[in-house]
């Protein structure tokens, strides 16, 4: 029996603010079998009020409360784990806000430095990696990435993400980062299931991404539902280890899983 869901959002329920085909009819299911719901994104750039904006955008009532970002994890994260740390930011401004409005300490000087926080970054360019390189170089400053997304679903098509980034940094540091946050890890896991308040057992996890969304239900015991909507192909899903419980072609085939038919 299941008693909640999880849901990602780009390239799952929405792309950019377009509701992707086949959402309304999902979560109208969803909602008539009295799910508990979380919308989990692995976009660490924009606070939980923006996505509530965007989904109603979209055409969407989810309220702030249901919503779970990358920069929700990783606030928490730094919180626990490095309190009272200068942290050098390589990312956007919209993370750097989420960060300072949580009292996260952001410092622009890499030489005050005792971690280095990896993003997504539109602006990122070869002086910033240089910048990154000589910070990691000081091997008692942590290197945290947001999340592990590659590949991003956005309204222009899909572009590079987070992990992107991460990769990069590390390659020319020749360490890799102490910790990835975001979908699939374990803190996004245990944020994820406080939040949620249904046994793992109980729950199904629906997204378009293997590596993240499918990895972490698997991960936590949970049912796995993979939708065509987004970043994953047949090719992809072929020579994937990751192996979700359902492969929808999109959230209108809800029904199909035996739970929920």
């Amino acid at each position: 029996m299941l008693n909640g869901v999880i849901l990602d959002v780009d390239g799952t329920v929405v792309r950019g603010d377009e509701a992707l085909p086949g959402a309304r009819a999902g979560l109208d299911l969803l909602e008539d079998r009295g799910l508990r719901r979380l919308f989990v994104s692995n976009n660490p750039t924009k606070p939980a009020a923006a996505y509530e904006e965007r989904f109603a955008r979209a055409g969407f009532d989810v309220a702030a409360e249901e919503i779970v970002t990358a920069a929700t994890v990783t606030t928490a994260y730094l919180d626990r784990h490095h309190a009272g740390a200068d942290h050098f930011v390589v990312g956007e401004d919209g993370l750097r806000d989420i960060l300072s409005a949580a009292g996260v300490s952001v410092t622009a000087d890499p030489a005050e430095a005792t971690v280095l926080l990896a993003s997504i970054d539109r602006a990122f360019d070869y002086e910033t990696l240089c910048t990154a390189m000589r910070v990691l170089a000081d091997d008692s400053v942590a290197f945290v990435g947001t999340d592990p997304d590659m590949i991003i679903p956005a309204a222009e098509g899909d572009i590079p993400g987070s992990g992107a980034v991460i990769h990069a940094i590390a390659g020319v540091a020749g360490r890799d980062p102490d910790i990835v946050l975001g979908k699939p890890s374990a803190p996004a896991r245990e944020l994820v299931e406080a939040r949620l308040g249904v046994d793992p057992r109980e729950c199904l996890v629906v997204g378009d991404r293997l590596d993240t969304d499918i990895a972490f239900g698997a991960a936590a015991g949970m049912t796995t539902a993979l939708v065509r909507t987004g970043v994953t192909d047949d090719a992809t899903l072929a020579a994937s280890d990751v192996e979700p419980d359902y492969v929808l072609d999109s959230l209108a085939d809800l029904d199909a899983v035996d739970a929920l038919s």
